[in-house]
């Protein structure tokens, strides 16, 4: 009698195929196109034969470049196939930043699209291929396979994805998701939000962050579909929403805003809106009840394969801000001075379980973020009685604004940077459409719009502050540091 199986012995959609092979597994939203869950094994197929005559696998490293697309599917499931590490890029960084994420990786092949092909070509130091039929003889394409490939085995501990949590230029931070922390992410969002047979669940977030990735796992391994749309839209994604009878979405509060704006109200399949990347205003939260949007609050980030606590829109109605209790199997202690403190108390979220990241590229980040009680987020907040989470801010005013994350420093750094300036200060400004918003504090012989000029052409957009303003001296503290919440003050004033 053979054992039973505890865990997938091959990549998800093998296991899947053999199970629910003419299920839908996937919608181009833009095209109408369907395809089945056999057709989405034969491309991902496909994939991993390019990948296998292209990289040494297993344990090869595939960087992509290549934006929101029913492509990324394959893509993923192709490299999960013979064993190689996906690492997708953010498509609105400048070349300097992808240049140094790639150094960081030692990829052994850059994917890109007709879009992404030019900047591609300027910043690998490694074979480039795109999906689509490349225009230069520097880029080739993604060829056809002749023949199946043998799935590798699958072990939980094996790095299945490396996500880059910042957009700076000389400080990349690689995050590595194991497949374990994958598979315990998407076991622990299905206890939360349910699973039905029929549900489809919608990406119109970027993929090159775990909001985007995180449903094509999900619905996998659920063996339901995840329906594609290339770029939110807020009268489009309406369609789309009603159109191909979603039932639950990843979105940002910004992006939740415009489809409000837009006069969006949604239909009687919509069974979750799983609103992450930032924190959700009161006043979001209580259009979303007068609409009838159920709105699920959700604290999580990268180095946890997304969801860490999410609160069901009767938790969020009862208990205003908090983000809920954290999902099965994670625990969250608040810690201050080193040390648990009690509910109600304010500390640095720790959080420990089965999808927090063994760590990063680097050995030494990765030995300075881990303590006794496990991760440390660098996030402020608390818990009640009954283990519900408030989350308050960062530990190192990290900002977040339309669903990016920010570094504070590096943003000061790019500005002082300009000629002229002789000292900046950042910090995140409350903002009704974008939750935060970058704003400087600037000493020099400078104007506001100069300064803006020059952090376009070193930033990433997310990155450029919304507010600047000039001033003859940083407000500091007695010790001499920078006094933040005075910085504040003057940029709100």
């Amino acid at each position: 009698m053979r054992d039973p199986v505890e865990w997938p012995t091959r990549d998800l959609l093998t296991h899947r195929v053999q199970t629910t092979p003419e299920r839908t597994a996937m919608v181009d939203a833009d095209a109408g196109a369907q395809s089945t869950y056999r057709e989405l094994d034969a491309r991902a197929d496909d994939v991993a034969a390019t990948l296998a005559t292209s990289v040494d696998t297993p344990d090869g490293t595939v960087a992509t470049l290549v934006d929101t697309r029913p492509a990324v599917g394959p893509l993923l499931f192709g490299a999960m196939r013979v064993g190689a590490t996906l690492a997708p890029l953010n498509v609105t960084l400048d070349a300097e930043s992808l240049s140094a994420q790639l150094d960081t990786l030692d990829a052994d092949l850059l994917v890109c699209e007709r879009a992404t092909e030019e900047l591609a070509t300027r910043v690998a130091d490694c074979p480039v291929v795109s999906l689509d039929n490349p225009t230069t003889d520097a880029v080739q394409a993604l060829e056809t396979a002749s023949a199946a490939v043998e799935p590798v085995e699958v072990h939980r501990d094996a790095t299945q994805l490396v996500l880059f949590t910042s957009g700076t230029t000389s400080d990349p931070k690689g995050v590595r998701l194991t497949v374990g922390n994958l598979v315990a992410s998407a076991t622990a969002s299905a206890f939360r939000l349910g699973v039905a047979p029929a549900d489809r669940w919608l990406v119109c977030l970027p993929t090159y962050h775990m909001g985007g990735l995180a449903p094509f796992v999900r619905s996998t391994l659920y063996g339901s579909t995840v329906v594609v749309q290339r770029e939110f839209d807020p009268s489009e994604t309406a369609r789309v929403l009603s159109e191909f009878d979603v039932t639950g979405v990843s979105l940002v509060p910004t992006t939740l805003r415009r489809l409000l704006d837009a006069g969006w109200r949604p239909d009687d399949a919509l069974r979750f809106v799983l609103l992450g990347g930032g924190p959700a205003s009161p006043e979001l939260l209580h259009r979303c009840r007068e609409r009838g949007v159920p709105a699920c609050p959700t604290y999580g980030m990268t180095e946890t394969a997304s969801q860490i606590a999410t609160a069901l829109p009767e938790t969020a109605s009862e208990y205003e801000g908090t983000v809920g209790q954290p999902l099965v199997c994670t625990d969250v202690t608040v810690v201050a001075d080193g040390d648990p403190v009690s509910p109600g108390e304010r500390g640095e979220l720790v959080v420990d379980g089965p999808t927090v990241t063994p760590g990063y590229l680097d050995d030494d980040r990765t030995e300075d973020a881990f303590g006794p009680h496990g991760f440390h987020t660098g996030d402020v907040g608390y818990r009640d009685e009954d283990g519900r989470l408030w989350v308050v801010g960062r530990v190192d005013d990290r900002i977040v604004t339309g669903g990016e994350n920010v570094d504070a420093g590096a943003v000061a750094d790019a500005i002082r940077a300009c000629p002229g300036v002789e000292d900046a200060a950042v910090v995140g400004l409350p903002d009704e459409e974008w939750g935060q918003r970058v704003a400087a504090l600037v000493v020099g012989a400078v104007d506001s719009e100069t300064v803006r000029d020059h952090c376009r052409s070193k930033l990433a957009s997310h990155e450029v502050p919304k507010t600047v303003r000039v001033t003859t001296s940083l407000p500091r503290t007695a010790s001499g540091t920078v006094d933040r919440d005075a910085v504040r003050e003057r940029l709100e004033s």
